[in-house]
């Protein structure tokens, strides 16, 4: 996703909406912005919730997670 500079035509400023590429009003009447629909922003809303936009970071020792799937680890009983 690249974010491009407002467009300016007249006194109204529109961008690329960042979801589908439509022009999108830049102004404090368009509720969505920067996308250009209520859709738009629903379908960006979705992709952060099922977390498929990720930052890309290097493995740190940091990390809390073993990197091995749920059937490799070694078995630990819980006790309730």
């Amino acid at each position: 996703m690249t974010i491009s500079q407002p467009k300016t035509s007249g006194k109204t400023k529109t961008i690329k909406c960042p979801q589908c590429g439509k022009p999108s009003v830049w102004s404090p009447e368009n509720s969505y912005r920067p996308f250009c629909s209520e859709r738009c922003k629903l379908i960006d809303l979705g992709t952060w919730a099922n977390e498929e936009y990720r930052i890309p970071t290097a493995p740190s020792e940091d990390d809390y997670s073993t990197g091995m799937d749920d059937d490799e680890r070694p078995h630990t009983p819980t006790r309730h």
